[in-house]
Formats: structure tokens, sequence, C-alpha cells
């Protein structure tokens, strides 16, 4: 990885790490055991997030016929869970913020088994040169590692003391944005030749992936009678991802995987912004349902 080693091996893990504990902030065990006492609504959403997304980047890969490594780097944004901006952008819509939450814990816990699963099929179909420097055992290591551990650190401190973290969630919300915007800009800047090499196909690929999985996630999530708010949540997690998970995973094989994943952060708030505008006029103005408390 050259000049980027320390960006990739320390700077990123690190990133990632606040953002999975200021997650863990906000979660208690109602929020995994949601999938019991609510499953439909979590169902759907996860099946939308852990299937239909990354199928989707598959699909817009092969649409624009992207480079091997642009087109497994797509799909590895793709298979990424849910980001914890989601969950903000989804109070602001009026959505069902308790879903989202829940969707997110759970993305994020399962990205151990589905991040490297399509990472796998990704390299398999496209035939990237980037197959003999991927080790699948130390793909899940670091996802665990870098993810479930400082999300369970983030609970555990939440289940000892409440209120100091309800009182530390939002700043660490803070600076998890800032960390985030950081790594984009890390990811960006060390990949900018690249980038403006193959910046328009790159633009149309992510902004495509984008909107047709906010608005197939929001379409299957109405079809199956969920309802608007419910419908918001779903689709507010397929807009946003955990791009620095993706780009975290990306640069720890090669740095060129890593930028789909920048390029689609540039777009992402854009449109779930948006949509988040028009979902906050449609969805009314009763309150949203507050998260379920342990």
């Amino acid at each position: 990885m050259g000049d980027t080693s320390v960006f990739a091996s320390v700077l990123l893990p690190i990133a990632l790490a606040l953002i999975m504990a200021s997650l863990g902030l906000s979660l208690t065990l109602a929020d995994f055991r949601r999938i019991i006492t609510e499953p439909r609504g979590v169902l759907i959403g996860l099946a939308n997030l852990l299937v239909v997304s990354p199928l989707l980047a598959f699909a817009v890969a092969e649409l624009y016929g992207l480079e091997a490594a642009f087109a497994v780097g797509l799909v590895l944004l793709g298979a990424s869970p849910g980001g914890t901006l989601a969950n903000l952008l989804t109070h602001l819509a009026r959505g069902d913020t308790a879903l989202s939450i829940s969707m997110t814990a759970l993305s994020s816990v399962a990205a151990v088994v589905t991040v490297p699963l399509f990472l796998t099929l990704a390299v398999d179909h496209f035939g990237a040169s980037v197959a003999d420097d991927v080790s699948m055992l130390g793909v899940v290591v670091r996802v665990f590692l870098i993810t479930l551990v400082p999300l369970a650190i983030g609970m555990r401190l939440r289940a000892l003391d409440p209120a100091r973290a309800a009182a530390a969630e939002p700043r660490a919300k803070r600076v998890a944005l800032v960390v985030f915007l950081f790594v984009v800009a890390g990811a960006v800047a060390n990949e900018w030749d690249t980038i403006t090499d193959h910046i328009g196909e790159l633009a149309l690929a992510a902004l495509t992936l984008n909107v047709a999985a906010m608005t197939v996630s929001f379409t299957v999530s109405r079809i199956a009678r969920l309802s608007n708010r419910q419908a918001t949540a779903v689709a507010m997690e397929l807009g946003i991802h955990n791009a620095t998970l993706a780009i975290a995973v990306a640069v720890s094989i090669a740095d060129v995987l890593a930028i789909p994943a920048a390029v689609y952060s540039a777009f992402m708030f854009l449109t779930a912004g948006t949509f988040a505008r028009v979902m906050w006029h449609r969805n009314g103005a009763a309150p949203t349902p507050a998260p379920a408390q342990a």
C-alpha cells in the first residue's frame, strides 16, 4: 500500500472504531430483541440491506462495465451495513428511528459474514487482479475487531452508566461525523489521480446505485405493507452505508478498491438529504416512536 500504509493500518481502524463505539452508546439489548418482538419490519429491512443492496451493486457494475477493481469496490460498498448517520437522517425525516437503529445494529453484526462473502463473490465474478491479496480470514478478523468490539464497548458503557452515555452520545456522533469526513477525504486524496481519470463512470455508477437502492427498498417495503415511516427507515439504511467500513476493508487489500466508496460518499448525503426532506412532509408532524430502552 506504499505511502498510504499508515492511513490504512492505523488511522482508518481508529476512525471506524470511534464511529462504531458512538453507535454502541445509543444501543440497548432491546434494539437486538426487536427482530423477535417486531420481526416484520426488521426482516424486510435486513433483506433489502443484506441481499438486495449488494445484488444491485453487482448489476450496476455490470451496467456501466466498470473495471474489475472498481466493480469489486462497488460491491464491497453495497454489502456494507447501514451507517450511523442513517439513524439521524431517518429521525429528521420523521421515519421509524427505532427500526433504523435496529437495522444498523444487526447489519453491523452481520457484516462479519456478509462483507467477506460478497467480497469473495465479487472478486471471483469480476476476476479482479487483487484476488491473490485477499485473505478472507483476515477480512473476517478485521471486520470483527473494528466493528463488533467497539460496538460492544459502547453498549457496555451505556449499560454501566446510561445517563452519562446519553449525555456523551451527541458529542460522540459529531466526532464520528468529523472522523467520517476525514476518512473520505483521505481516501480521495490517496487516489486522486485515479479518481479524476475515471470520475465520469464512477460518479454515474455511484449515483445510480444510491438512487436505485433507495427506490427499490422503499417500493419493496411499501408493497410488503410497511408504513411510510418504516419504509423511510429502510430506504435510508440503503442510501447511507457505512462507507468507512468499506474503505477500511478496501485499503487493507488494495487502495483502488476504496475509490467507489469514497465517490459514493460524495453523493449519498445529497440524495438522502433530499429524500429526508420529502419524507418529512409525507410522514406528517407526529413524533417518531422513540427507540425502546432495555
